[in-house]
């Protein structure tokens, strides 16, 4: 990849294009991030950045942690995230990288953390349809059903669709299209919905299939 960046998402809105038709967007506050860690080759196997994002009082920070960042001469973060960009050596620790890193017309995955929806039925969870609600079915409309077969082969399949917990799990979108960018807020405006409630940390990459 050659650009990311690490973001929270405000919330959704609309803007008009030049066409005068009504684009739904997702806000992102993306950045300023610093870099925290450069790894390279020599030291570590592969070319990587880690960036920092959101500050944080030093007093919540643990003692390795706090180390850390001392040593990088940088201000703590509360979310780190390693990025493999191509040019790695063109940055150094402690540069600064704002949202004006991507531009207007870019595709873009973005990854975040789903919305945490606890234990959910089978129904909710995996779309399955109910039962009917006549003939005796009695008070099991929204149950799974039969689990497997019989004596052969005596047991349920992996991969079966079962109640269970929900959400609160890593989601990514390809190929999103940025519409608008505020460079002097750090505000980038994504075209459609991005995965995580309001406040939620997400990743901003180059698309793998653009």
């Amino acid at each position: 990849m050659q650009k990311g960046i690490i973001g929270k998402k405000i919330g959704m809105t609309q803007i008009f294009d030049e066409a005068g038709k009504v684009v739904p967007v997702t806000v992102v506050e993306a950045g300023p991030c610093v870099v925290v860690q450069k790894k390279t080759v020599e030291n570590d196997g592969y070319a990587a950045l880690q960036l920092g994002y959101g500050d944080v009082k030093v007093q919540r920070m643990n003692r390795p942690m706090r180390v850390k960042f001392e040593k990088a001469d940088v201000a703590p973060k509360s979310t780190l995230k390693e990025f493999r960009l191509e040019d790695c050596d063109s940055l150094n620790v402690g540069d600064i990288i704002k949202a004006d890193t991507f531009a207007v017309g870019d595709a873009i995955d973005v990854v975040g953390t789903s919305k945490g929806k606890g234990f959910a039925g089978a129904i909710k969870r995996h779309n399955q349809h109910r039962l009917k609600e006549t003939h005796g079915t009695g008070p099991v409309h929204r149950q799974a059903g039969s689990m497997g077969a019989c004596s052969s082969p005596s047991r349920i399949y992996k991969g079966k669709g079962m109640a269970g917990h929900m959400g609160a799990e890593q989601v990514t979108v390809q190929n999103l299209e940025i519409v608008k960018i505020d460079a002097e807020n750090n505000l980038i405006a994504i075209k459609g919905a991005i995965p995580g409630p309001k406040g939620g940390i997400v990743y901003i990459v180059d698309s793998v299939k653009a």
